[in-house]
């Protein structure tokens, strides 16, 4: 009975050098405050569009979350560029939560001010705002005020599920006549704590449910068939793996690697740095995520005429 909890412990020991928190905090943890700490990547390329003006057959797509985000930004651009002729931008922050995206946040938030949910909604006038988090339950970033999920759990989620409200609202406010629908994508399976997962993933479809917004339930595709919250290194590649052999790692075992051997959470195939960085690598789970991000947007959208 005891070995399970002992490879959890190691496993959670062996990732601390991996920018991953030990308990339950996956984010890349950014440069102490007396280091000058990179900025994320922000790709801005859509035009100016007009509050009032229709959601248009191409549709206008913000992302913004956490490290997960930061590792996909680029694969999920090219994703709705080419299925949906999508405009797109991308600001995430590497160990970030939703409170983090607020204006008026307590200072030392990891995301500037200009790079805020409502500022960047006032700014671009989206149709689809993304917000991938995987629930930063550690405490690093000082808006959550040193609230973990390890210590109490009750309180986290009380306080998270409270961010999520707030964040939802600013991004109405911030929308006004053209209120961007929201995309909550649910994550996927952590080995050390699943049921913290499995619960903020319920709050995302809640929160989705009575806002009339929608969810991507990416954290499906880099799960086994029929065991949504277990954590698995390896699954059989897809049809367009075999085709692709970057993306089917193993093709004599018809199976593909999601993470690398000392990163649970991550599902770039490149190891993370000291500066966050888009993946540079071909990486099954990114892919995978993106095309149902993508996959759940279209739905939502008119078909673009080619």
């Amino acid at each position: 009975m005891r070995k399970p909890w002992i490879v959890g412990v190691v496993l959670a020991a062996v990732l601390l050098g991996a920018c991953t928190d030990p308990v339950s905090g996956p984010e890349t943890a950014p440069p102490t405050p007396s280091v000058p700490r990179a900025s994320a990547t922000t790709t801005r390329q859509q035009a100016p569009v007009s509050p009032s003006a229709p959601v248009k057959s191409a549709p206008s797509v913000l992302y913004l979350g956490d490290s997960l985000a930061m590792e996909s930004q680029n694969v999920l651009g090219r994703e709705l560029r080419t299925a949906l002729d999508a405009t797109y931008t991308s600001a995430p922050y590497s160990g970030t939560t939703p409170c983090d995206y607020l204006e008026g946040a307590q200072a030392g938030s990891l995301v500037p001010a200009a790079d805020k949910a409502a500022a960047l909604v006032r700014s671009l006038h989206p149709d689809f705002v993304v917000l991938q988090f995987w629930g930063n339950a550690w405490d690093y970033t000082p808006c959550m005020d040193g609230i973990t999920y390890a210590a109490d759990r009750k309180t986290y989620f009380r306080r998270y599920e409270a961010d999520i409200r707030k964040l939802i609202a600013q991004i109405a406010a911030a929308g006004g006549t053209q209120r961007p629908t929201i995309v909550w994508v649910l994550q996927g399976p952590d080995p050390i704590t699943p049921d913290r997962v499995r619960a903020v993933n319920a709050l995302y479809e809640a929160q989705a449910r009575s806002t009339g917004d929608i969810v991507a339930d990416a954290g499906r595709t880099v799960s086994p068939a029929g065991a949504r919250y277990t954590w698995t290194q390896y699954l059989p590649c897809t049809a367009y793996e075999r085709a692709h052999p970057d993306y089917c790692t193993q093709p004599g075992n018809d199976r593909t690697a999601l993470h690398l051997d000392k990163d649970y959470l991550h599902f770039c195939l490149a190891p993370t740095t000291s500066t966050p960085r888009p993946c540079p690598v071909p990486s099954p789970g990114i892919l995978r995520i993106a095309r149902e991000i993508t996959r759940v947007i279209g739905d939502r959208s008119p078909t673009p005429s080619r």
